[in-house]
C-alpha cells in the first residue's frame, strides 16, 4: 500500500532540508521566518550567548552579483548603529556555499498592524517622524535606502521604530544606468525609470509612506501639500532631505503653518482657533461669567 504525504508535510519537509548547516554548534536554526528574492529568513539560538536571532541566507550558492548584493547589505548594516535600524552580529559562509549573516531578532509588529491600534494622526504622524530619522542617519553615512514602503517597518514590542530590509540600498558608487531596484507606488520616477537617483529618491518614498499613513485620516490641506511636496515627480521641486520633510510634518502636529502650503488669512485664522481652543474657550468663558456678573449687579 502506497501512503502518500499531504502537500503540507511535503513542503515541511522541502524548508528543513534547505535549512542551513552551521560549523560548530553556535548557531541552531528553530524555524523559518520569512523567504525573499534573495533568500530567507531564518530564527535560530545563538547558543554561545544564549539569545534568539535573525538569520538570512541566500537561496542557493550565489552568482556574483547576488554575492555582491548580499554582502554589501551585510557591510551597510555594520555601518548603521541607530536605535531605527537592526544591527548585525555576524556573517559568513556556509559549508555548501551560501552566504549568510546574523542580525538581532525582532519581535513586535508591522506598521499596518500595529496602525490598526492607533487611531490618532498625531500619534501616526509620531511614528512616521522616527522613520525619517533613522532615513536621515543612513543618509548622512552615504547610504540610500531606496525600498521605503510600509512593509520595510516594523514596530518592537516596546514601541521600537525600525526600518528594515536594506537589501536594495546603495553606499558609495552608483549602480550600472538602467538598473531599476524598488517597489513600483514608492518609488521615485526617476528611480523608476533606471535613472541617476540621490537622497531625494528615499525622500520620495517616505512621502508615499506619508500619503498612505493619512489614508483613513482624512487629512488637512496643510498635510495634503507636505505629501504632495514629498512625492513632486521632479527630484528637484522635492524636499532637500529627510530631516526637512519631518520637521514640516513636526510643523504640522505643533499646530504651526508649514512650509508645503502658503496659508490664507482664513485658514490662519482657523488654525490658531484650533491651536489655542482650550484657552479662547476659557477667555471666553471668563467673558460671559464677567458680562453676567455686571448684568446681575446693576439689575
Amino acid at each position: 500500500m502506497t501512503a502518500f504525504l499531504p502537500d503540507s508535510a511535503v513542503a515541511r519537509l522541502q524548508a528543513v532540508a534547505n535549512w542551513p548547516a552551521f560549523e560548530g554548534d553556535r548557531y541552531a536554526v528553530v524555524e523559518q521566518l520569512g523567504r525573499g528574492g534573495m533568500g530567507s529568513v531564518y530564527l535560530a539560538r545563538d547558543e554561545r550567548l544564549g539569545r534568539e536571532v535573525a538569520i538570512k541566507v541566500s537561496s542557493g550558492v550565489p552568482g556574483a552579483e547576488v554575492e555582491r548584493r548580499l554582502n554589501a547589505e551585510a557591510r551597510i548594516l555594520a555601518t548603521l548603529e541607530h536605535p531605527g535600524i537592526v544591527p548585525i552580529h555576524d556573517a559568513g559562509r556556509l559549508a555548501d556555499g551560501r552566504l549568510f549573516y546574523v542580525m538581532k531578532r525582532v519581535r513586535g509588529a508591522t506598521f499596518s498592524e500595529h496602525l490598526q491600534r492607533v487611531r490618532s494622526l498625531s500619534e501616526r504622524l509620531g511614528i512616521f517622524e522616527r522613520i525619517c530619522e533613522a532615513v536621515s542617519f543612513a543618509h548622512a553615512r552615504g547610504v540610500i535606502h531606496r525600498d521605503l514602503k510600509p512593509d520595510n517597518v516594523m514596530i518592537g514590542e516596546f514601541g521600537e521604530v525600525l526600518v528594515m530590509d536594506w537589501g536594495v540600498a546603495r553606499a558609495g558608487a552608483l549602480d550600472e544606468a538602467g538598473t531599476v531596484l524598488g517597489t513600483r507606488g514608492f518609488m521615485a520616477p526617476e528611480q523608476e525609470d533606471g535613472g541617476e537617483i540621490d537622497a531625494r529618491a528615499d525622500v520620495y518614498g517616505l512621502g508615499a509612506i506619508l500619503r498612505w499613513l493619512c489614508e483613513d485620516a482624512r487629512p488637512p490641506r496643510a498635510l495634503r501639500a507636505v505629501c504632495e511636496r514629498a512625492t513632486a515627480p521632479r527630484a528637484a521641486d522635492r524636499y532637500a532631505t529627510p530631516a526637512a520633510l519631518a520637521e514640516d510634518v513636526a510643523r504640522f502636529r505643533a499646530g504651526h503653518a508649514v512650509d508645503a502650503h502658503p496659508e490664507s488669512l482664513i485658514e490662519r485664522g482657523a488654525r490658531f482657533v484650533r491651536t489655542y481652543r482650550v484657552a479662547i474657550l476659557l477667555v471666553l468663558a471668563y467673558l460671559v461669567m464677567r458680562a453676567l456678573v455686571a448684568f446681575f449687579v446693576r439689575g
